[in-house]
């Protein structure tokens, strides 16, 4: 094994942001094995390379025992210290076995290898890569659809999208680039396995901090995500400083910041309400676009009475209990609606309270 190959795996490992050692390391178990397939023996050995003149020597190890050897990887303690005096039970001696030739012989068992070592390096690289980014929105390009599965190339990676997933009612096109949020990173024999969503609540939440500075920036805080992804979605956000308006700073200027990330939901509805530590509140704003007259809040059940305008009842409950619905998941409350009419009745048929005696 000549310098040249020594120069060439130190360039390699720079190259690919792999630590040379690791790849002289690699050549070390090839040495090895490459020693025992050439003599067919099974013994202990260890390589010794010159990083510098690619020169190798091989040493058998074997070990010092009182009495007699019992196979290739003991020595008796007398043949030991005819070697040298000190050495005693249990010690380890090495008696150098390089083959003739032995260099030339290994050369191509120790590429295999280093190609091998440089493989699993690359996927360890690019599984802590991705590791490290989840929970994280990343951009990639539609390369192909099988069994429902969307696959989607990510650069040294691909990412799968699975159908419970994806949006529905969403069409994929190949060679679409597309936002997915990175919700598991699987180490597998075949590289890292990214698993990626579209229906994830993340998916919103991290579409408003790249979209709006004031939450990258962490002036505006989102306080709650509910989503029915590709129908409809509620976002409640919040700030201490009263020079800024929290929802306006999400609507953006003609409604382009909020619109952006509409588009890229593919037309996904999104609310923006103000988040408030009043529950009363808070439960009132989550049920925009309605306005509600009345609201009677119940800690102990965490039910929240609403009372709306007549003619807003189906407005606040919205398409098949849609708005309702939302509302409920954005706060964490019950939410009971009735109209201004239904409110009035059952207050009508309420008994009276009976005054004791």
């Amino acid at each position: 094994m000549n310098a040249d190959f020594i120069s060439a795996i130190q360039e390699l490992g720079k190259e690919k942001g792999i630590d040379p050692e690791l790849l002289f390391q690699a050549v070390d178990d090839a040495l090895v094995a490459a020693y025992k397939k050439n003599t067919g023996t099974n013994q202990n050995v260890r390589v010794e390379m010159n990083k510098e003149t690619g020169e190798i020597h091989v040493y058998a190890q074997r070990t010092v025992v009182e009495g007699e050897a019992d196979g290739i990887n003991e020595m008796t303690l007398e043949d030991a210290q005819a070697i040298n005096p000190q050495y005693l039970a249990g010690d380890i001696v090495e008696v150098e076995v390089t083959p003739k030739n032995f260099g030339r012989i290994a050369a191509q068992n120790a590429k295999q290898f280093v190609v091998q070592r440089i493989r699993e390096a690359e996927r360890g690289q690019v599984y802590e890569r991705f590791q490290s980014r989840a929970n994280d929105i990343v951009t990639g390009i539609i390369e192909r659809m099988e069994n429902q599965n969307v696959y989607i190339d990510l650069g040294k990676v691909e990412a799968v999208l699975t159908p419970n997933e994806q949006i529905p009612g969403e069409i994929y096109q190949y060679h679409e680039r597309m936002k997915t949020y990175i919700v598991e990173v699987k180490r597998t024999n075949k590289g890292p396995q990214i698993m990626v969503s579209r229906t994830h609540p993340g998916l919103l939440k991290r579409l408003f901090e790249l979209e709006v500075p004031e939450i990258h920036d962490g002036v505006v805080e989102i306080k709650s995500v509910a989503r029915e992804p590709g129908m409809r979605s509620k976002i409640s956000v919040y700030t201490a400083d009263s020079n800024v308006d929290p929802v306006g700073a999400c609507v953006g200027h003609k409604g382009m910041r909020v619109q952006t990330i509409v588009n890229e939901l593919r037309g996904e509805k999104i609310d923006i309400v103000k988040y408030s530590e009043d529950p009363a509140q808070y439960v009132a704003n989550a049920l925009s676009p309605a306005k509600v007259v009345k609201t009677n809040v119940n800690e102990a059940d965490k039910i929240c009475r609403v009372v709306v305008p007549d003619y807003q009842l189906s407005l606040a409950i919205g398409k098949e209990g849609q708005n309702a619905r939302l509302a409920a998941k954005l706060t964490g409350w019950k939410i009971d609606i009735k109209s201004e009419t239904q409110a009035a009745e059952e207050a009508a048929v309420e008994p009276a309270p009976v005054e004791e005696a």
